[in-house]
């Protein structure tokens, strides 16, 4: 049975988590997770984060509507990330676009290559 108490985590007790599409493999955002959220999110299916700025546990759309339903947690090799396969429904980042990395660098500039999604979507 997984203990999350295995994992690697860093002095503040957080393990960072990359959420990703689980259908299309695109990376949407990376967050912060703790023992106590990684425990809701598996016990609910709701990818439940550890916000750092209010010190509380956000879970992913409680507000937006936005929410990530988990499919599958993977731990990495050296247990100190981890990988989040979620149902996306709307946009992930908090500036309306599908994705968090939407600036590229590109020949030494950055480049927005992701508009925000329309909010009635």
């Amino acid at each position: 049975m997984f203990d999350p108490a295995s994992l690697k985590y860093d002095a503040n007790g957080l393990i960072p988590a990359i959420a990703q599409d689980h259908l299309t493999g695109e990376v949407l955002m990376m967050a912060w997770m703790n023992n106590e959220s990684i425990q809701k999110t598996l016990e609910t299916s709701r990818v439940t984060y550890w916000s750092r700025s209010r010190s509380s546990f956000w879970i992913k759309g409680e507000t937006s509507g936005h929410i990530q339903k988990l499919i599958e947690m993977r731990v990495d090799c050296d247990r100190d990330c981890l990988l989040l396969l979620v149902d996306q429904a709307g946009p992930a980042c908090h500036t309306n676009r599908r994705s968090c990395f939407y600036t590229a660098l590109r020949e030494g500039d950055e480049v927005i290559i992701m508009e925000p999604q329309n909010p009635s979507i």
